[in-house]
């Protein structure tokens, strides 16, 4: 393996689960952008990305017998992503404030007290899987950012070629797709549009995201301005981007279910959601993570490859 432009060492201050911080940025099995190692494998994971200085690929070993992360980095961006490691592995994830508040959510957070929110400081490349996700089932979407990158993208950095890594296009890549291209990507016409348009406004959106105070409520009236982008869409962004800690996917397709079903027994609405989270804000968004993270899902029913229409309010 060739040498890497800049190597290093990170030491968590709690057991960090390397590859579940880095899952929350994937975006389903065969995501070009991300590739994990097999849970009890050595690793390491390997992830390409474009940070402000140019494109990177990293590579991230899991904790090991002395609690360090090892990372190497290959790219003009290398020395950006491995000083912004720490944050992208949860390191800057405060729970200070945070109460269970019901039995369930203790249980789900004493099993599971290693959880936290991870932030990749890039909202372009957590909004454009994030809107291609809007409306369709999580295959199609998965299918459809996978064929944008490959065909749109390009090579990762350094060895990240080989293990099969490619960087997500360019906002001026983005923007020069034609219409009717985006169609043979299984795209459609809406969710192409708010590519486009976000990507028309990626300069301003990364200014908010990477602002040290406000960000959150800014970074969600910005995206919330354009067209085609609503409260789940801005939501999901928030949480891969800043790591928001009260960020609520409302108008997702199970959220809501899932949440009611573990904690009161039963399937509510958002409206009902809404009310239900409220006494944890703001740290709203970290009820459905525990829960989530302890496997708290309602049995599904039917065929759910078949469902359209999962996000009925974006």
């Amino acid at each position: 393996m060739e040498q890497p432009d800049a190597t290093g060492v990170w030491r968590p201050d709690w057991p960090c689960p390397v590859r579940h911080l880095l899952a929350q940025h994937r975006r389903g099995p065969g995501d070009p952008t991300l590739r994990l190692a097999a849970p009890g494998e050595p690793g390491p994971h390997w992830r390409a990305s474009r940070t402000p200085e140019g494109p990177v690929t990293l590579a991230i070993d899991p904790l090991d017998a002395a609690g360090d992360v090892h990372a190497r980095a290959w790219g003009p961006g290398a020395r950006w992503a491995l000083a912004q490691l720490p944050d992208l592995l949860g390191g800057g994830d405060d729970w200070t404030g945070f109460e269970a508040r019901h039995p369930v959510v203790a249980e789900a957070w004493r099993r599971h007290p290693h959880v936290r929110l991870g932030r990749s400081g890039r909202s372009l490349e957590a909004l454009v899987p994030t809107i291609i996700e809007q409306k369709v089932t999580g295959q199609e979407a998965f299918a459809g950012f996978r064929a944008l990158v490959l065909k749109y993208g390009e090579p990762a950095p350094g060895p990240g070629a080989r293990a099969g890594l490619h960087l997500q296009p360019t906002a001026a890549t983005l923007v020069s797709i034609p219409s009717w291209a985006w169609l043979g990507l299984h795209i459609d016409p809406a969710r192409s549009r708010a590519v486009v348009t976000a990507a028309r406004h990626a300069d301003a959106l990364e200014r908010v995201a990477a602002r040290t105070a406000g960000a959150a409520a800014d970074l969600d009236r910005a995206i919330r301005s354009l067209p085609g982008l609503g409260v789940w869409t801005s939501a999901e962004v928030r949480q891969r981007t800043l790591g928001d800690p009260d960020a609520v996917s409302f108008g997702d397709f199970h959220v809501a279910k899932d949440v009611g079903w573990a904690l009161t027994g039963g399937e509510i609405d958002d409206r009902e959601l809404a009310e239900l989270l409220e006494p944890w804000r703001p740290h709203r968004g970290r009820v459905p993570l525990l829960l989530g993270a302890a496997g708290l899902r309602r049995p599904r029913r039917g065929h759910r490859a078949s469902r359209r229409g999962h996000l009925p309010h974006v």
